[in-house]
């Protein structure tokens, strides 16, 4: 049995096209719906019921496009609004359970590192998970929320001096921890891995959240008999588009998109809500 139907992605900017990237590399036959909450972000800084009210408002959208599933790729949602996929009528994928996971099983010293916005790392959501399935891990956690902004502005080159000055006074932390591994616990961060990765040193695994939750994906698609057979399309939706939108996403999906992506006014957004 097979379904066509597409996979509905979403985040508070274009950070979720990182995970839309990896998708594409594992479920080459799936058709994406990609919306980006671009007039709103970053959902790092705001509370958890605000979250939770914009996560809401972003799933209905997609599920007016008649997806099939939906992902979160927005580490802020997985963290603190897990509420907003009750009563879903399709299956929900969120990113910290793969990500931890994968840190987990790729970890030697047992020292896990995680960055993410203020919103995530306060939740402790990964810290949780990781110390569920290997209680001896020592986690060091660093909120990194100028990261965001870094992305969303296009300073995303490796060797950009006001990048690479953010990230050496984020990270120290967890270089004097001895991190082995680290979740890069915000979908946009990817995008500055070169940097990231230069200063934590070769012997520093990143976790890009996309690439585990693509594979959970896959697997359950599999599983319960859902992959698509049909030629894969891909549409993609935002709320707002910065002068800099077409490099930035050309960036961080690998390809340009320009002629694909539709504008959706805040107002028809609420307005969708049941």
């Amino acid at each position: 049995m097979a379904d066509n139907r597409p996979i509905g992605v979403f985040d508070s900017g274009l950070g979720g096209l990182t995970v839309v990237r990896e998708l594409k590399k594992i479920l080459k036959n799936e058709s994406i719906v990609y919306f980006g909450d671009t007039a709103r972000v970053p959902y790092g800084n705001r509370s958890a019921q605000t979250v939770c009210r914009y996560a809401k408002e972003d799933e209905h959208f997609l599920l007016t496009k008649n997806v099939k599933m939906i992902i979160a790729a927005c580490g802020t949602v997985s963290s603190v609004a897990g509420a907003a996929a009750k009563g879903l009528p399709v299956p929900y994928f969120e990113m910290v359970t793969p990500a931890a996971e994968a840190a987990v099983a790729q970890t030697q010293n047992q020292k896990i590192g995680v960055i993410g916005t203020a919103a995530t790392v306060n939740s402790k959501a990964h810290a949780k998970k990781i110390l569920s399935l290997l209680p001896t891990a020592q986690i060091t956690a660093v909120s990194c929320p100028l990261f965001v902004p870094l992305v969303e502005a296009g300073w995303i080159q490796k060797g950009d001096p006001v990048t690479t000055a953010t990230v050496a006074r984020y990270l120290q932390p967890l270089r004097q921890a001895g991190v082995d591994t680290l979740i890069m616990g915000c979908t946009h961060y990817p995008a500055i891995a070169e940097t990231i990765a230069a200063y934590m040193g070769p012997g520093v695994q990143l976790i890009n959240m996309g690439t585990p939750v693509a594979k959970k994906v896959d697997r359950f698609l599999q599983q319960h008999g859902l992959g698509a057979t049909a030629p894969a399309t891909y549409r993609y939706y935002v709320t707002d588009r910065m002068d800099s939108f077409s490099s930035i996403a050309a960036v961080l999906l690998g390809e340009n998109i320009e002629d694909r992506v539709q504008t959706i006014e805040l107002n028809q957004l609420t307005e969708e809500q049941p």
